[in-house]
């Protein structure tokens, strides 16, 4: 099954899929940014657009060389145009929404094309063995945003194609980004081991050691880029519980993956951080 890659199709117009369609665009694809949500798209393409004007300003890429990107990807609210080589699925933490866009587009796409998921925690073997020809279909877990980060996780669940996992992998290496193999476990490799970053930062913020604030900056000056409170607000609240519940359900209710009452509140309070304007922080 091993395959050339010409087009690849981003389901999901969010900051990830947008992120991903961008890096995809950048390295010579052709794109296809899908979304049922024309607001969604139109928020994509304002979001793509600023993204390779900050690398026009900082003299990354021409202004022609913007043009030829943007140019490559094509905006669709259709699913009968996402034909490609490889479909990546940014949608909702999901099981069954990440199976129905699937099985859905298997019925448009010819039998070789490549399902992967940008899940962060989601069992790739659980949904592949709900999709059409499971042997295909891989997770490609890239990093916020998905336009700079280098690092992408690519899973292998227990049906993947070695030579599935392998195009996907090479196909990292051509949009310049640092792919890992591993196999499909609770967290991958880096939400498995990064979770307690979360979980323990927040646990000092409930018992009253210390303000968010604080644990922010003391980690900021001890040599990581972002606080776990930014990170957080980056990343999406709903998107970072999401991660620690499945970890949670997964690894047997094991205490020290159990989700925190402070972020379980930020998301019934819809504070999901920068996507809605307010997190642990406010953004104007």
């Amino acid at each position: 099954m091993s395959q050339s890659i010409n087009t690849i199709c981003v389901i999901g117009a969010g900051t990830m899929g947008s992120g991903i369609a961008q890096a995809a665009a950048q390295n010579g694809f052709y794109t296809l940014l899908f979304d049922i949500n024309t607001e969604v798209l139109e928020k994509a393409k304002t979001a793509i657009q600023k993204s390779l004007d900050y690398l026009v300003n900082k003299e990354k890429i021409t202004a022609e060389e913007k043009a030829t990107i943007f140019q490559r990807i094509k905006f669709v609210t259709d699913t009968n145009d996402c034909l490609a080589d490889i479909v990546i699925e940014a949608i909702v933490e999901k099981v069954e929404a990440k199976v129905g866009i699937f099985n859905q587009l298997a019925e448009l796409n010819h039998s070789e094309v490549i399902f992967a998921s940008n899940t962060s925690s989601l069992s790739i073997s659980e949904i592949q063995s709900k999709v059409q020809n499971p042997q295909r279909v891989v997770g490609m877990h890239f990093f916020n945003p998905a336009q700079v980060m280098k690092l992408v996780e690519v899973v292998k669940g227990v049906e993947t194609d070695d030579a599935v996992a392998q195009t996907v992998y090479d196909l990292c290496l051509q949009l310049k980004k640092t792919p890992v193999m591993c196999k499909d476990a609770p967290g991958f490799i880096v939400n498995r081991v990064a979770r307690h970053y979360y979980l323990e930062a927040m646990k000092l913020v409930e018992t009253g050691v210390a303000a968010f604030e604080n644990v922010d900056d003391i980690l900021e000056a001890s040599g990581f880029k972002m606080g776990p409170f930014r990170l957080m607000d980056l990343i999406g609240m709903d998107v970072n519980l999401a991660v620690s519940q499945s970890l949670y359900d997964t690894c047997n209710k094991a205490e020290r993956f159990k989700p925190s009452t402070i972020q379980i509140e930020k998301v019934t309070n819809g504070e999901l951080g920068k996507k809605t304007g307010k997190g642990f922080y406010n953004y104007g």
